[in-house]
Formats: C-alpha cells, structure tokens, sequence
C-alpha cells in the first residue's frame, strides 16, 4: 500500500518550453532539490482502519496532512461530550499516538501513558484516575519532570471540570488518558487547534506532519445519515455500530451488528441543541485543510468506515471545490471486506459514494456540483484476496483505468 502511493502522477507531464541557460540552470537546481524532496500526502481517514499504514508511511515521508472527523460519539469520547461538551477527540488522539516519537525511551514513556486506557470495572477505573492525576500511578515512571507537570496540569484541569458538573456523574470505564489530556487543554485554551498543537508538542510528532480536524470548532457536532428508504439515523455510533444502549465497550466488529434496513443515500451533520435535534446544520471547513488540499501532492481517501469515517469530511463546502481542481493522484484505498455500512458495495460503490459526498448531491440544490467520478478519484488501490467486487467495467465508465492490486502482509 505504502508503496503504491510513491506514485506521484497519473500522467507524464508535456515537456518543458526551451528557457534561457541561467534560468534553466537554477529551476534544474528546484527541480533536483523537489526530485529528492518526499512526496506531500493529505490523507481523509478516521481514527482506526488507517493506523496500521501510518506506522509504514511514516518510512517513505513524514509530510502527510491527516484529516480526521470529530463527530465520532462512542466509548471514551461519548462520555466526555456528555459532560463537558464540545467535539469529538478520539480519532485525533488515536492519530497523534500513532505519529508519535518513539526513539528514547521517555517517548515511549510519554506514548504509553497519553495511550493508556483505564479498567472496565467502575470503582477500579476511578481508582485507578486518582492515582493518575495525583501523580502516584507508574505510569509517571520514565516521564521528566517537565513533561509530567505539563501533562499533569492538564489532567487536573480536566478533572476540575468535570467535578464543576459533579451532578453529571462523569463514568471512567475504560477512559482514554490521552482523550482526558486533549479534552483538559481544549476547554482550557478554548480552541481544538491549540489542544492538537500542544499534544503534537507533548507527544513530539514531526512538525511537518499535520493532524487536522475536518472542522474548527469548539461545539459538539452530531453526525446524520439518510437511508435510500428515507430513514433518518442520529449519531456516528448508531450508524457504524449501534449499542443495546448500556455503557459498554464498543464493539467494532461488524458482524456483531445487525444490517441496516435499507443502504446509506447520504451523511450529514445535525443540530445537538434545542428541540430540533434533526435539523441539518452546515458547519465550515477547516481553512487549513482547505489550504493543504490546494498544494499537497497527492489525496488518498483511507480504508476504513465508508460513510462514518471519510465521507463525514467530504460533505463540507469548498472540500469538493477544491479537490476537483487539482491535477494530482486521487487515491482511493479500498477496503479488504465488507462492513454495516458497505454490505454488497462495490468497489465502483465506493466511488460514487465519495463522489456524491464530494458533490453534496443529495442535499440542498443549491449547495451542491455537478463534477464526474474521475474529478474526485483517479485511482485505486485494491488488496488482494478482497471482498470488495471489483468491477472494472464499472470504474472505467467513471473515468477510472488505474486500478492497482496490492499484497496485504
């Protein structure tokens, strides 16, 4: 996979005009200076499926901008969205954990802690916070002072705010530490952006490699979809992987999950206030993700959870403007099997899945394009021995010839 996406163009590029020799002496040196320099990547994901590549990307270039939702509302993340509010996390965390710097050993120190998640049983998962954020707990064993007192401070600004709302009765089961610290340092500085940069910093992620949050907000958003048979499901968790409705563990196994009744038409992002809890909102775009599609070298849309993952940062206005009027590789990764959202999709499903989120379709008329497949998707990278059927006809029809199978070790 990771060396699939070395590929830089779809096509060979018209050769140059004829230029004056001091000129072409100097653009031949920005030219060998680029030929040496790393590919640019901005990668659409969520939180989970794409982090196995992460680990192998981070070999061939670190300048990859990681574009993730925040409206996932399960586990860990749902808890803290109950009591304190604002966006969704954990995808970002999950992200910034996998970036990482792992060559000393206070790194891993560092690394194992903001990933440590507390036990499933109530009273040890409280127990265990305490020990925590009072500094007690050997997870501390390897942080530098420094570290510790920055991290800590932020996991007691955390704690602070949730004994504000004591009435809520905040629950620690299975709770991210890493989650806790994002949450503590974006209600402190009141911004995701400040929070994100201060765990890149904490957490010593190269500069060049950017976790991005789809949208810049400090609200909660809610995630919608609509089903061809016009059913309206509320949140991402309901979505991808409904609950019995007790606090569990969720449960990512889709074939724990029963099918939906009907196939997913749309997603959307829905009002979480007031009494009108299924009226469509339309947040913004993130500007520096705006700014990053319109000069990264190359766009991959992840495998993982089509429609709760990818296309929730696709239905944005000036996402499909933008990716459309580039002339870069376009890259879908296409997943190895089925899940409840994608039951019987095929791989030429995906695509126009992508290209109708791309385009707001099925939203307002007004608010949506009218830009072809091959606009938004260029080409595929299929593992071999998928489930996904691969109907090449189908892809070709769209504008799509560069379908390259790839081994999943």
């Amino acid at each position: 996979c990771v060396a699939a996406i070395r590929w830089r163009n779809c096509s060979p590029p018209p050769p140059p005009p004829p230029r004056h020799p001091a000129a072409a002496s100097a653009s031949g040196a920005d030219a060998a200076a680029a030929a040496v320099a790393p590919p640019s990547l901005l990668v659409f994901s969520g939180g989970t499926a794409f982090n196995g590549v992460v680990e192998e990307l981070k070999k061939v270039t670190t300048r990859v901008a990681h574009v993730l939702p925040v409206s996932d509302d399960g586990g860990s993340t749902a808890e803290i969205v109950r009591v304190l509010g604002g966006p969704a996390v954990g995808d970002i965390r999950s992200r910034c954990l996998r970036l990482s710097d792992e060559s000393t050993s206070e790194a891993l120190s560092v690394r194992t802690l903001l990933g440590h998640r507390l036990p499933l049983d109530p009273s040890e998962a409280k127990l265990e916070w305490y020990q925590i954020v009072e500094g007690e707990h050997a997870l501390w064993d390897g942080v530098s002072q420094p570290y510790r007192e920055t991290i800590r401070a932020f996991l007691v600004y955390f704690h602070n705010e949730i004994l504000r709302r004591s009435a809520e009765m905040f629950c620690f089961t299975n709770g991210s530490i890493g989650n806790f610290f994002f949450a503590g340092a974006r209600i402190f500085f009141q911004s995701l952006d400040a929070a994100i940069f201060l765990f890149s910093r904490v957490s010593q992620i190269p500069a060049e490699s950017l976790v991005l949050p789809v949208i810049s907000t400090n609200d909660r958003l809610t995630l919608g979809c609509e089903l061809w048979d016009g059913t309206i499901i509320r949140g991402q968790n309901e979505i991808s992987h409904p609950s019995n409705g007790r606090k569990e563990v969720v449960n990512k196994d889709c074939n724990s999950c029963s099918a939906l009744p009907s196939r997913i038409k749309r997603v959307f992002y829905m009002s979480s206030e007031g009494s009108n809890l299924l009226h469509e909102v339309f947040p913004e775009a993130n500007r520096t993700v705006l700014e990053q599609l319109s000069k990264v070298d190359c766009i991959v849309y992840a495998m993982g959870s089509l429609f709760t993952s990818v296309c929730p940062s696709l239905v944005l206005r000036g996402i499909g403007e933008t990716i459309a009027s580039r002339s870069i590789p376009k890259v879908l990764l296409l997943n190895g099997s089925h899940d409840r959202e994608t039951t019987g999709l095929p791989a030429s499903g995906f695509v126009t899945a992508i290209t109708d989120s791309l385009n707001r379709t099925y939203g307002y008329p007004d608010k949506s394009l009218k830009n072809l497949p091959k606009d938004y998707v260029n080409a595929l990278l299929v593992p071999k021995g998928g489930q996904i059927p691969l109907d090449i006809k189908n892809l070709s029809s769209k504008g799509i010839f560069h379908v390259v199978s790839v081994c999943v070790c």
